[in-house]
């Protein structure tokens, strides 16, 4: 018998084109392999820095993100009321002249009328340089309601900071401790790592309400009560401090341990770093008994005690004031376990390990170094604890101080870039805080004086008026929220329907489905969206959408423009903006268009006439004329965003892509534009990468071979040191502000907010929907979060076909001994009730789960016509959101439902009772269904056509 002939390497395609997944934030290289044109086969690119070939369900997924039924096709026009979906096809001339003709009368009249926030688009370096040429202050990024609190509390501490911006080092770490980190960012990389961890035998903790994804293969699960984690942290700190396990050489060497803060309660000096007449902080030196420079290398400086300063003043060091509160009885283990929902065993055994790891089992390598004051050292001493972090610690109220008091622990344990520990990636570290500071006022072109977001330094960088009251629609960088670092998106519809401060014309989004899963309590802000003032005209006049699908969002604009897949354009990630460098080198890569849109049919069978927003953006700017994006002679300085990655300079040879620069492409960093540099991207996979040499690995703060060569590469402006913050002097500025002193001091409403927050050491306090419901423990007993879940991103993949046989529906999930409590059983349909209204879904027992808290998947549940799924899809008629019962403002109505030092907002925080309820055929609540088009329901068999194709070709 003839055996049959097996082709044991089969091809997957006839032709292979490397670029860059977009299906989550990771920034996966990925081979797309091509048959007769169309889509056969995505796999990781082995060749790629972030991934290493590595790829998961979602990147996998692409095939159909590219197919997508939900796709738009043309620009298009409202012609009925809004939310109905009802609209008319246009061309681009007339789209981009309604664009421009809306927007140049803004300009001339007043620019800030323009609202410009942006969602998950990775393109901020555009974006926010964008809305700086056309001179609005009002333009906020997607960080701002997602991972501001991890940004701004990293930056303001280590000058860097977790989630995508850092990494442990998975080579040399043995304990590893995860706090709220779900699986959506940063997967494969951490995938990869978690791998490593465990072939080494190292131990992972992960800290987390609810366990799931990394959590599963953790050695060690903390089920902890959500919004408690800076507690937690404080009482690790309080063991470390009562055991003396600190390491107290690395917080004088690297961080203000030693730097004297004064002590002169009620004065205008209070709690402010003493210094020298040339502004050089101030240490105690106890080999002379005299004051000295903090940064000298010949000085014994002492870190605890009082003394007394030349002129009078007393003062103390920091570390002093690190004792003296964390030692306080209050942060013991036994006085923290019942709100943390974890024994005081447990804090202290876990305290006890870290202690042990750090400094029974440092480790050394055989690496020689010079620091910044040119000292030889000829090892790297490490101390092999390591964490990470996400939105389950920063999506609070209390989100900034906790990454805060997270960073606080690693550095005394000397944890933070040492190896085994946290590592920064390039850019990164940056100067404590940053050096931009966020835009304030127009040059005579109408160019901003800087772009809209930075860091504030103090209170004379707030964006407010000369009353001390917000300027911007968001009310980011005011006395409300100083430190709101990427602006705050999740006010801003709230806002311009008030007109606070000021009446907007034209709110302009791109890839925020701000109609429905990325905002709080959607029911009113779909009501703000489409509320109408006493002359019948709505209250947000003009609303232009960008985005690549029909959303939920896209209903309510007035004007919508037609984005790209991310397979059809070029994007830029960029150094600037969210690179993908890894601790050893810096990177940055592009997508490119592996079709041109011009010829892919669209979910009705014709032709797509869509355009990458990028490049709409450029296409507008020139028309309006922007200072930036028009030569000398007034005609378009850009033909596209093709041509702005190549040819726009950020500074003298500085732009958004760091490789092949140069006319000859042979420069790294910084060189003048190369015309052929896209191509040398394409040829190279899409990416690029430095290596910094082995000798600048570690202690980047410090490391004279890093901080030069980051220097030479563009990220620092100089070579100074960065010396980690303990205690922050810019929150003390703000605090003293708050009492009175100096030239800016905030109105009498908010000076008890800010004397309360902004304390320049980390504090703990109760969320603010506990804190502010009356009686909220036995009102609303449990807490509710969602979690990302890892086979899907945001709103996007639960219209993915693939994606959507994983889940097409979520349930809310709860421990059994909480349904037992409260009387619901398996698959019951029950009320879930918070401070401000209720959802009927069905409850899914799941012993994953702290019993004081209920969970869902997010961004599952789906409004019926959206996304052209099916009228009966599951995720429209079972699916829910917990956001119909998030509030968008605090119990008491004075604030946004946010951080009070960054904005963040605060999407965990929500507190809910559950009741069983009559079985029902749909959750609620439900809304009219939005009249896109439905997809066809017949079973989707892609990839058939190409099988046969590919049999028939072989039997030739």
């Amino acid at each position: 018998m003839r055996e049959p002939e097996l082709d044991l390497s089969p091809t997957p395609g006839d032709e292979v084109r490397t670029t860059t997944c977009y299906m989550c934030a990771c920034r996966c290289g990925i081979k797309v392999w091509l048959q007769d044109g169309k889509i056969r086969y995505i796999q990781g690119n082995p060749a790629h820095p972030v991934n290493q070939g590595v790829l998961c369900a979602k990147g996998s997924a692409g095939i159909m993100q590219h197919y997508s039924p939900a796709r738009l096709e043309k620009p298009m026009l409202r012609v009925g009321p809004r939310g109905s979906g009802e609209f008319r096809e246009i061309e681009w001339d007339e789209a981009l002249s309604i664009a421009a003709g809306w927007l140049g009368d803004i300009r001339a009249r007043d620019p800030n009328e323009l609202a410009f926030f942006t969602g998950r688009d990775q393109s901020q370096a555009l974006t926010g340089w964008w809305a700086q040429q056309f001179g609005t202050i009002n333009y906020a990024a997607h960080g701002g309601f997602c991972s501001v609190n991890m940004a701004a509390g990293g930056l303001y501490t280590l000058g860097g900071s977790f989630w995508e911006f850092g990494e442990p080092d998975w080579e040399h770490t043995k304990l590893l401790m995860l706090w709220g980190v779900a699986e959506d960012h940063d997967s494969n990389p951490i995938k990869l790592g978690l791998g490593k961890l465990k072939t080494r035998g190292a131990k992972i903790i992960t800290v987390n309400p609810v366990r799931t994804g990394y959590g599963a293969i953790a050695d060690e699960w903390i089920g902890i009560r959500p919004g408690t984690d800076g507690l937690f942290a404080f009482a690790l700190i309080h063991e470390l401090l009562r055991m003396d396990r600190i390491d107290l050489d690395y917080l004088v060497r690297y961080a203000n341990a030693h730097w004297l803060v004064v002590r002169n309660e009620g004065g205008a000096d209070d709690g402010l770093f003493a210094r020298d007449e040339d502004d050089a902080p101030l240490c105690w030196n106890r080999a002379t008994n005299a004051p000295a420079r903090a940064d000298a290398i010949d000085v014994q400086p002492a870190v605890v005690g009082e003394v007394t300063l030349p002129d009078g003043r007393r003062a103390v060091p920091v570390f002093q004031l690190v004792a003296e509160r964390y030692l306080d009885p209050q942060y013991a283990p036994d006085a923290v376990s019942e709100r943390c929902g974890i024994p005081a065993a447990t804090i202290r055994r876990i305290a006890r390990e870290l202690a042990d790891t750090a400094f029974e089992q440092a480790i050394e390598l055989p690496i020689k170094w010079t620091d910044t004051h040119g000292r030889m050292h000829a090892t790297m001493t490490g101390r092999p604890v390591a964490m990470h972090a996400m939105r389950g610690i920063s999506a609070h109220s209390n989100g900034f101080h906790t990454c805060r008091a997270l960073h606080l622990l690693q550095l005394l344990l000397g944890a933070v870039d040492t190896p085994g520990s946290f590592r920064y990636q390039p850019p990164f570290p940056k100067p404590i805080p940053p050096p931009n500071r966020p835009g304030r006022t127009r040059q005579p072109n109408g160019v901003l004086d800087a772009a809209p977001l930075g860091f504030v330094h103090g209170p004379e960088d707030l964006v407010v008026d000369e009353h001390g009251h917000p300027r911007r629609i968001d009310h980011a960088f005011s006395w409300a929220y100083p430190l709101s670092a990427h602006g705050m998106m999740h006010t801003v519809i709230r806002n311009a329907w008030a007109g606070d401060p000021q009446r907007i014309d034209t709110l302009m989004m791109f890839m925020a489905n701000m109609g429905w899963n990325s905002s709080m309590n959607t029911a009113e802000t779909i009501g703000w969206l489409t509320d109408k003032d006493e002359a019948g005209e709505y209250r947000i006049p003009r609303i232009i959408y960008a985005d690549a699908y029909a959303s939920e969002t896209v209903a309510y604009a007035d004007l919508v423009l037609p984005d790209t897949t991310y397979l059809e354009r070029f994007d830029a990630i960029s150094l600037l903006d969210r690179p993908i460098s890894d601790a050893d080198g810096a990177a940055d890569a592009i997508r490119h268009p592996v079709f041109d849109p011009a010829t892919q049919p669209g979910p009705s069978g014709a032709q797509r006439d869509v355009r990458g927003f990028q490049s709409v953006l450029i296409d507008i700017g020139a028309r309006l004329g922007l200072p930036g994006l028009i030569d000398e002679t007034g005609a378009p300085r850009y033909r596209d965003y093709a041509d702005f990655l190549i040819r726009h300079e950020r500074a003298p040879g500085v732009g958004l892509l760091a490789g092949w620069r140069g006319e000859d492409g042979t420069l790294e960093a910084k060189g003048a534009p190369n015309p052929q540099q896209l191509d040398r991207y394409i040829a190279n996979g899409g990416f690029w990468r430095s290596e910094i040499p082995e000798t600048a690995r570690y202690y980047k703060m410090a490391n004279r071979g890093y901080l030069d060569w980051a220097q030479r590469m563009g990220f620092l402006a100089s070579g100074e040191p960065i010396v980690l913050q303990l205690y922050s002097e810019t929150m003390q500025k703000f605090r003293l502000a708050a009492q009175g002193h100096g030239a800016h001091v905030p109105p009498p409403e908010h000076r008890e907010r800010v004397a309360t927050y902004f304390d320049p050491l980390p504090i703990w306090y109760e969320p603010f929907e506990s804190a502010q419901v009356d009686d909220v423990d036995t009102r609303f007993p449990l807490s509710a979060i969602t979690q990302r879940p890892m086979f899907m991103y945001h709103a996007w993949h639960a219209q993915n076909t693939w994606l959507r046989q994983i889940a097409a529906r979520n349930w809310l999930y709860l421990h059994p001994d909480t349904g037992a409590r409260f009387g619901v059983v398996d698959g019951q349909w029950i009320a879930v009730r918070s401070h401000i209204g209720e959802i009927r879904v069905q409850a899914k027992f799941a012993s994953n789960v702290q019993p004081d808290t209920v969970w869902t998947w997010n961004a599952i549940g789906k409004r019926r016509g959206a996304w052209r799924l099916a009228k009966d899809a599951p995720e429209g008629r079972e699916g829910f959101l917990l956001n119909h019962l998030i509030s968008d403002i605090t119990p008491r109505g004075d604030y946004a439902n946010a951080d009070p030092v960054t904005g963040q907002a605060a999407w965990f925080d929500l507190r809910v009772s559950i009741e069983p309820v009559a079985a029902a055929d749909a959750s609620a609540p439900q809304f009219a269904p939005i009249a896109f088009t439905g997809a066809d329901n017949k079973p989707l068999r892609y990839g058939a056509d190409l099988r046969r194709a590919r049999a028939l070709g072989d039997k030739s």
